[in-house]
């Protein structure tokens, strides 16, 4: 079962295409308030390359086309890397949530 689980992991993926941009998974999330503040937290040198591969992206975007194979992230580099803003973005969840139950008191 795991083993099916990594190949559909891996299909959706490859399938998404933007590592095809350069981009990374943390990279793609929707921009709620929680993904924004955790965006606020990061390193200034972590912003600086998370908006360079985007500014890379919108151009290949405008001129229809992708980095070349070779440039491709993997699906091993995404799991290491791309998940940059997750530990970030779980402790804005956990901040948010208690702020909620203190609320409610």
């Amino acid at each position: 079962m795991a083993q099916l689980t990594n190949a559909l992991k891996r299909y959706t993926f490859k399938a998404s295409g933007f590592n095809q941009l350069g981009l990374y998974h943390d990279d793609c999330l929707r921009e709620t308030p929680d993904v924004a503040e955790a965006l606020r937290r990061l390193p200034q040198s972590v912003i600086d390359e998370r908006h360079y591969r985007m500014q890379l992206a919108f151009q290949l975007s405008v001129t229809k086309s992708i980095l070349p194979k070779e440039q491709w992230i993997s699906y091993e580099e995404d799991r290491e890397k791309g998940r940059y803003l997750q530990p970030y973005l779980a402790e804005v969840i956990k901040e948010r949530k208690e702020r909620e139950a203190w609320n409610k008191k």
